[in-house]
């Protein structure tokens, strides 16, 4: 493991040293050229051959002076992880000898194979051709390991027809749409100096670190990422103690190279903390434009994993990996601003900016009630089945948290009321001339809401931890843009501006206030409110994403250019086979570990209680309570035995069905409970075997151990 001495080393100087980013290009790059990469990046032109021959030679100088022997188009396929392909920069010459040669054809586009990538019927598993194109929105970067340092350069990737295999391409799409429409609506606005817009998006990762000797003895971790088996220790989390609190050693020592190897890509890793759970923890960057915030959160859960090895741990990303403990998400904080610096969601200090802010709230309260079942569905993985509703992260009930000052401006306006106050007192009137300064927080925080608005963004909640964020953030991109078009089409037509933002806030606000909600939203009572006011809760991933299909979603994504039908029909079938496919695991490792670990160590244990009762009624000192746990875990056993049966049999049920929504239903509604069935009898032999004959690392050792 490496450690930086940051005396000799300042963070400012680390900060980006194996990024490629718009500084090292700046300074690198001929001015013409890096003015042109601007325009590109800021999608005002396309990007030339000349001018990638010419950011090529750079790119690779920069690289090869920092010991980089290879490249890599590094993209994200539909598997929700990212895929490289490593190529040399060594060219023969005839001689026997070689160069170093990369070309501006090599920048922008590669050709991995892409027949084994999910492609949910966009091609044949035997069509093996694909193309990455560079991302030029997006920094490259240097992975440095002790086998050697490989550039790696971020790309999208689509097939040979065009069609979409990534995340990345649907993302950089639904920025587009969103852009369209929100600059119109500025337009109609009176704003004529923005000319792009952009989101951008903070994630706060959890996760869990356990120690690697006891993780290698778990199957079930290595395979799934989750405990299948497990009882709680006699403390848990109840004691809050965890929250805030302290670093151990070893962890704060796993952070300081966590964020060392984070900011040297140029990822702003800003804060950590220990989490609620025992061993649970948060990282929390600065705000980056979403196509970059998405490669640096997939990077940041890598390197995660990377350097938790170094310290003998092991990182765990999934949204559930301990039973009757919190469960770890990826709070989404994302917002709207300008290429002239404007924060659609601040408040702002003038009267014209309120108006916008109040528009664009509005937008956002429309967009989430009309589309919830998508932003639900964007959520939607086996692991966050786990989670969401379940005491410790938002309902898989969309709403949104406004605050009380907020929401009485809103309920206000839509009542024709002249105004609401804010805390500092001062009235908040519609007419835009009139309209005095905000508060910047206009609200609190509320942490069990999954869409909160929390000074000028809005913080969504309900993402996993293992998840890609850019598939939230596509589809929040394009329900907002969806409201902001109609809004534009009735502020283009409108004689008079001012009484036009006052009508569509009003009217929209109205039809859509039901999804505002300030209280707690892990009670019974709201899920009762929820329903009543007509809110959907769906409570599983096969049921959310249900709504990819339906025709509205279809039409949704191809009028914004996102997605064709045929990327949409596709992407519910791999989501659907992901989600069979995991539990599929979960379940045979379910069987393995009853049949080949557990059944046979209680078995030894059981003969062992038997002979030493036998031992004792020999010299007539029989003891009952021992008598009693024999017969206990002999019963137990036996249901262990019937209830792995019944587990093999709906298994391979599930897997002959070959409907893949079929299929998925199967294994939620039959295999799912028939684990938690083997799980039950495994849990409770748990609690009556002996520590040293129970033959895997328990709770107390995998949570309070590092």
């Amino acid at each position: 493991m490496s450690v930086i001495d940051f005396t000799k080393t300042p963070v400012a100087e680390l900060f980006g040293s194996n990024c490629f980013s718009n500084a090292v290009m700046k300074e690198r790059l001929p001015k013409n050229i890096y003015k042109e990469i601007l325009a590109v990046q800021a999608g005002e032109k396309e990007l030339t051959l000349a001018v990638a021959e010419v950011v090529a030679a750079v790119m690779r100088d920069w690289a090869i002076s920092k010991g980089a022997s290879h490249y890599t188009h590094w993209f994200q396929p539909l598997t929700g992880l990212t895929a490289e392909k490593h190529d040399s920069f060594i060219a023969p010459t005839g001689d026997g000898k070689v160069i170093m040669e990369f070309s501006g054809k090599e920048l922008v586009k590669g050709e991995p194979d892409a027949s084994s990538f999910p492609s949910g019927g966009l091609r044949a598993t035997f069509e093996a051709r694909g193309y990455t194109a560079w991302d030029v929105t997006s920094p490259a970067f240097l992975k440095q390991d002790p086998t050697g340092t490989t550039l790696c350069i971020p790309t999208a990737f689509i097939s040979y027809y065009g069609q979409a295999l990534d995340k990345k391409v649907p993302l950089l799409k639904s920025v587009d749409a969103l852009s369209v429409q929100a600059i119109r609506v500025l337009r109609a606005l009176g704003n004529e100096t923005s000319r792009r817009l952009f989101t951008t998006v903070g994630p706060e990762q959890e996760y869990f670190l356990v120690d690697k000797e006891y993780f290698d003895k778990r199957p079930d971790l290595l395979l799934t990422g989750r405990t299948v088996f497990g009882v709680l220790p006699a403390k848990g989390q109840e004691m809050e103690d965890h929250y805030f609190g302290a670093l151990k050693e070893k962890v704060a020592g796993f952070m300081r190279e966590l964020n060392t190897e984070l900011w040297k890509v140029g990822i702003p890793a800003k804060t950590q903390h220990n989490e609620v759970a025992p061993n649970q923890f948060e990282i929390a960057p600065v705000f980056l434009n979403s196509t970059a915030a998405v490669d640096a959160n997939q990077l940041v859960m890598e390197t995660i994993k990377t350097v938790a090895r170094r310290h003998g741990m092991e990182g765990l990303l999934h949204e559930k990996p301990f039973a009757g403990v919190n469960g770890s998400g990826k709070h989404n904080n994302w917002s709207m601003a300008t290429d002239d610096g404007v924060n659609l969601f601040e408040p702002g200090e003038n009267p014209e900016a309120n108006a916008r802010f109040l528009l664009f709230a509005a937008a956002v309260v429309e967009a989430v009630d009309r589309y919830a079942l998508l932003i639900r569905a964007s959520v939607a993985t086996s692991g966050n089945d786990h989670r969401l509703g379940a005491n410790e992260a938002p309902p898989a009930i969309v709403s949104i948290f406004f605050g009380g000052p907020l929401t009485e401006i809103f309920d206000n306006i839509a009542e024709g009321k002249s105004g609401g106050k804010t805390e500092s007192g001062s009235v908040i009137k519609l007419g835009v001339t009139s309209l005095p300064a905000l508060p910047k927080d206009v609200s609190d925080r509320n942490r069990t809401s999954p869409f909160a608005f929390t000074g000028n963004k809005f913080e969504f909640r309900m993402v996993g931890s293992s998840q890609s964020i850019a598939t939230p953030n596509t589809y929040l991109n394009v329900a907002v843009a969806q409201v902001l078009k109609e809004y534009a089409d009735k502020l283009e037509k409108a004689p008079n501006k001012n009484e036009a933002i006052q009508n569509i806030i009003k009217e929209s606000y109205s039809k859509h206030k039901r999804v505002i909600f300030n209280g707690n939203g892990y009670t019974d009572e709201w899920v009762r409110e929820a329903e009543r006011r007509g809110l959907p809760n769906v409570k599983n991933a096969v049921d959310a994403l249900s709504v990819l299909i339906r025709s509205e979603s279809i039409a949704l994504f191809e009028d914004h250019g996102v997605f064709t039908k045929e990327e949409s029909e596709s992407r519910y079938h791999i989501y659907l086979e992901k989600y069979s496919k995991q539990i599929n695991i979960e379940a045979g490792i379910t069987i393995e570990l009853a049949r080949r670990v557990i059944f046979p160590s209680v078995s030894d244990f059981s003969a062992k209680l038997a002979k030493d009762a036998a031992a004792l009624a020999a010299i007539g000192a029989v003891s009952s309570a021992q008598e009693k746990r024999a017969k206990r875990i002999a019963e137990l056993t036996s249901e262990l035995f019937d209830e792995t049966a019944k587990l093999e049999t709906v298994l391979g049920e599930a897997q002959d069905t070959a409907d893949v929504q079929a299929q998925a239903k199967a294994y939620f509604e039959k295999v799912r409970p028939s684990m938690d069935n083997v799980r039950e009898k495994v849990d409770a032999l748990e609690k009556l075997v002996s520590k040293e004959a129970w033959p895997l690392p328990g709770y107390e050792e995998l949570l309070f151990k590092l």
